[in-house]
Parts: structure tokens; sequence; C-alpha cells
């Protein structure tokens, strides 16, 4: 599959667990308070700066010779988040041409009808195309100890996302878009024995009956090929595993140097214990940046800054621009 080089690509942290707009960071990361700045804020306040949320969403602009083209990777988990965060941030939702919902979750995708309402109030209406897989909307819970389901919030059939200002693009096979600059993957194979997805999470049957679902077949990673640096791989909660991920990516593109790794690694709670494992395994695939954020935890954070250093583990939050 052709991939096109872009000069460069623009990252913004439009939603994240956490937020840091004081730690430094090196010349190609803004923080948060400077970009608010930027955009127009001039009393430094509460209501002036970004919340965090539990979710991860993610403005890409690749700049490609046919010009800049700019993609929402996820949105979040609520409304709010998206509209605070993207006004102060001073987002141009009128420029976003394409979005991507990564899985079916609810803190992925629970943002992503107000950021299509703020697209399509910028852009004069138009639909904005979503790609989705043919099954993230299957109804989930989370196994309780009571053996009973404790139920997450639904995800849009394509038909209420087309309702919703989107255009569905639904498939489990992998595309580029947008001048070739965005590579939108398939179903991410499933290699290591230490990556066993989400522990505990089901999915309702037509019968009403809740079977096992750990794996989350439909989730899926953004990417995009940055000249003489590689690929910047996108991947939102790494249900799949951070290192299934990345081999997949390498396998996609034989010959293409893998250049940084972004978004949540899901290393926190119960799969705590792949920290180890996943840790030496990254090692394999000499990334020049690890921009960890969202569902990683701080124990996966300490051990990849432990193994890595600071130079290329770089810790996300909310606000923050990343320029690779």
């Amino acid at each position: 599959m052709r991939l096109a080089e872009a000069e460069r690509v623009e990252i913004t942290v439009l939603v994240d667990n956490i937020t840091d707009s004081l730690s430094s960071v090196p010349a190609f990361v803004q923080r948060e308070w400077p970009r608010i700045q930027k955009a127009g804020m001039r009393l430094l306040s509460g209501g002036a700066i970004c919340c965090a949320n539990h979710g991860l969403g993610l403005v890409v602009t690749a700049f490609g010779p046919n010009g800049p083209h700019t993609m929402l990777f996820d949105a979040g988990p609520v409304d709010y988040a998206v509209e605070n965060n993207g006004t102060r941030l001073g987002v141009d939702f009128g420029a976003i041409e394409a979005a991507m919902l990564s899985h079916g979750h609810w803190d992925h995708g629970g943002g992503l009808p107000r950021a299509l309402a703020m697209s399509r109030a910028a852009n004069g209406g138009r639909d904005v195309p979503l790609y989705l897989h043919p099954e993230m909307d299957r109804p989930r819970g989370q196994q309780a100890r009571d053996r009973g389901v404790l139920r997450y919030d639904d995800i849009p059939t394509p038909q209420r996302w087309r309702e919703l200002g989107a255009e569905p693009v639904v498939t489990r096979e992998a595309v580029t878009c947008l001048d070739d600059l965005f590579f939108v993957s398939g179903e991410i194979p499933r290699v290591t024995a230490y990556e066993k997805g989400l522990p505990g999470q089901v999915r309702r049957m037509p019968d009403g009956s809740w079977v096992p679902d750990p794996l989350l077949t439909d989730e899926r990673f953004l990417a995009v090929n940055v000249r003489g640096k590689g690929l910047v791989v996108f991947s939102a909660c790494s249900h799949a595993g951070i290192v299934n991920v990345l081999l997949h990516a390498r396998e996609s593109f034989p010959g293409v140097r893998l250049h940084a790794a972004m978004g949540g690694f899901h290393l926190a709670g119960p799969t705590e214990a792949a920290i180890p494992e996943t840790v030496r395994d990254l090692a394999q695939f000499g990334l020049d940046h690890l921009i960890p954020a969202h569902c990683t935890g701080w124990r996966a954070q300490r051990a990849l800054l432990d193994a890595f250093g600071e130079e290329v583990v770089l810790p996300c939050a909310v606000g923050k621009v990343f320029m690779l």
C-alpha cells in the first residue's frame, strides 16, 4: 500500500488524562499555556485552561507536497472536554478533513459527536469522513466482581453517525486517505503471548447474554510517514498490545523505520503484569520517541523512562503540541 511522505507532522493533544504545563519540554514540544496564549488567552485563570479527562483525542496535521491535511484521531469521552479544550487551544475544526475512531469504547468516541458538530459548523456544513470498524458498535461492558456486568456507554451505529454529520467509511481492511498521507490500519494480529487484550470485558449477544470479549478485534492504529525520519504510529489504547501494534506497523511497511509511537499503551490496572515484557520488546524498534498517554499508567511510564531515558520518552498531557 502506498503511503506518501509528509515533510512533518504536528499533533495537538485535544483530550488526555492529565494536565501538565509546568514541566520542561524539548524544543519540538509546546506546552499548553503558550498554546492558549497564542490562541488569545490574556488572563490566566481556571476558566482559561484545558481540562483533563479520562480518554484521548488527537488533532493530527500532516504537511504533504500538496499542503497540510488534518485528521482527528478519537475525541475523548465527552462533549464538554472537546468544546472546552478545542476552543481554548484555538483548534481549527473547519480544517479537520477526516476522523477515525480507533475502537469501540466510550472514552474515545464519546466526544466525537460534538467534534463533528463543531467541524460542520466551521466548514460550511460538509459531512466529515469517519473511519469505523464494522464491529465497534456492539454492546459491551465489564464483568463485575459480583458477577454482574457494568455496561459501557454504547458507540453509535454507522447510520447514527451519518445523522450526526459523519460520512461513515466502514471497513476492517487497511486504507489510506487525504492524499495518502494517513494510514488507517486493518485489524492488528496478536503475536505476543503477554499482550492479552482487556481482561474482564464482555459483549452482549442478540439473546441478551454476555460473553467474554477481551481481544477488541475492532481496534486499529493510525500512521504517518515523515520524510527522513520514518513512521509515526498513533495507538489510542493499545488493547492489542503496543508491541503487537508496532510489529504490524513494521510488517505493513517493510524497509520504513519506526520513528515514534504515541498514545495510550494500556499498561495500567490488570495489564500492569505485562510491563516488563513490553519494555523489553519495545527496544527492538529503535524508536526515537515514545509518547505515552491516557491509559499507559504511571508505573509503565516510570519503567519506560528508566529503560529509554528522557530523550526518548516524552509524557503526554492535554494541550501539548508535538512537532515531529
